[in-house]
């Protein structure tokens, strides 16, 4: 994939949709129509533009301020009246913020991209079982899109083919999240049916039957249907085409991308064309200069404190994770608390080789530990666990309760992946939300008192506005 899908945002000049706004799914200009979608040269480079729409903002280049800024691990920086992510971690979110309205949208985009591949693939003359792996690629791609939607704004319009006129989007309303779901287990099982289990050269990177198998596993959980879970979640381990990485500090080596513990990332590359990553920068402190990392940071995405002390002592994934301080040119220590985890150095401001895991297999063994744990095998779930403990440098969990075992996943959970846009939605799909947020209100500064309401975010105002007789607004915004 380093070879294919890394410079497909070429892809705009072809794919670049009208400029209707409605679910920015207005389809190809006539003329690019004509020319395109003929070849298999044609569809590959269709599949990988789905593939580079990971990298938009509304997806996994800004995923933190959905997943992780609600939560208790991260906070943003304020400046001046700017509170656009402040909103989102004290809760008290405009149906205008802009952040809304870009995660709808880039969602949207990619699955229109999806559809397009979809339903024109199978007029084109090309491999046959080539064929249906694009097919399955895109479908596995879909899922994780829709499925990254329906978890922020619950009920979506869920469209499954390819829109070729604008007025067509006016005729889609929310579906519920329940055939939301449906659609994503679909496209998720008839991906993980064809896609393989592994790539070489180019081609590594792409959506694997690993991959596809690993995102319903989580579907599952976050379904609560934990039988279900639990059988898929096995498949992935007993394959044994995953493994840990010895060394935890490896995984955020941008020279380790898409190794053994890798299930499926979002790739990028440096050199100043347009497919570097911006994580180093974003969350380097601001003011820095260059004393952590070239080009400064923004300051964004700031471990708290309650974060900070809920690492055992000698757990090793702390110092991989954040820091609390660094020095700066002038030698003076300065107290700010960054991630670490994303520090390749920059060809320019925002342009490095750090990938986004959004699948890795230390993630599916506590998934795995948690859907035993869920289903009355408690004592089969703690090995689990404590493999992932033992990586960390930490002693092992002793036999315990059911309930406790699940506070000991939700802690693993938090600092194994902590950072990687875990938080939000672990305690979202476990119910803990409510009652872990609550509890840390005035630490966190939340606005008003949490409620059921706030587990999924306002619909964009501009949606609402285009289409009234369809599109309408979730409770308590």
């Amino acid at each position: 994939m380093k070879a294919t899908y890394i410079f497909a945002s070429l892809l705009t000049l072809t794919l670049t949709a009208c400029q209707e706004k409605f679910l920015d799914l207005a389809p190809v200009s006539q003329a690019n129509t004509a020319s395109f979608y003929r070849t298999q040269s044609d569809m590959l480079i269709a599949l990988n533009g789905t593939y580079s729409a990971l990298q938009l903002a509304g997806q996994y280049g800004q995923y933190y301020v959905v997943a992780e800024i609600p939560s208790d691990d991260t906070r943003p920086v304020l400046s001046g009246s700017v509170t656009d992510q402040d909103e989102f971690d004290k809760f008290y979110l405009r149906t205008t913020n802009p952040f809304l309205n870009t995660r709808w949208s880039d969602g949207y985009r990619g699955i229109y991209r999806a559809n397009a591949v979809i339903d024109r693939i199978g007029a084109v003359s090309m491999n046959e079982d080539l064929k249906k792996r694009y097919v399955a690629e895109a479908k596995f791609l879909r899922a994780l899109m829709y499925f990254n939607l329906v978890r922020v704004f619950g009920d979506v319009p869920l469209v499954v083919t390819e829109i070729t006129d604008p007025l067509q989007g006016y005729e889609y309303s929310r579906a519920p999240v329940a055939e939301v779901y449906t659609q994503i287990v679909k496209d998720l099982t008839d991906a993980e049916a064809v896609l393989p289990a592994s790539y070489t050269g180019a081609e590594v990177g792409r959506a694997t039957r690993g991959a596809a198998k690993s995102l319903l596993g989580k579907v599952y959980m976050t379904q609560r249907k934990y039988t279900e879970a639990a059988a898929k979640l096995k498949e992935v381990i007993d394959a044994n085409t995953y493994d840990l990485l010895p060394n935890y500090t490896d995984l955020f080596k941008a020279a380790n991308k898409n190794s053994k513990e890798s299930i499926f990332e979002v790739q990028y590359r440096k050199g100043n064309l347009g497919e570097g990553s911006n994580f180093g920068n974003t969350y380097a402190p601001e003011n820095s200069g260059n004393a952590v990392i070239q080009f400064g940071g923004g300051g964004n995405n700031q471990p708290t404190p309650d974060l900070i002390n809920s690492y055992e002592a000698g757990d090793v994934r702390k110092d991989v994770s954040l820091a609390t301080s660094y020095v700066n040119a002038a030698g003076r220590t300065v107290d700010y608390n960054y991630i670490r985890k994303y520090l390749d150095p920059p060809v320019v401001n925002g342009d490095s080789d750090d990938n986004w895991y959004v699948l890795r297999y230390a993630d599916i063994l506590l998934l795995y530990a948690e859907a035993l744990n869920e289903t009355g095998r408690t004592a089969e779930a703690l090995p689990f666990l404590n493999r992932v403990r033992q990586r960390a440098k930490l002693p092992n969990k002793a036999s315990t309760s059911p309930a406790e075992m699940r506070l000991a996943l939700e802690q693993e959970r938090r600092v194994e992946l902590a950072f990687e846009g875990h938080r939000w939605f672990d305690l979202v799909r476990t119910g803990r939300a409510l009652p872990v947020l609550q509890a840390k209100a005035q630490t966190i500064g939340v606005k008003g008192n949490l409620t059921e309401n706030n587990l999924v975010f306002p619909v964009p105002q501009s949606q609402i506005d285009i289409n009234r007789q369809k599109i309408t607004q979730n409770p308590g915004y």
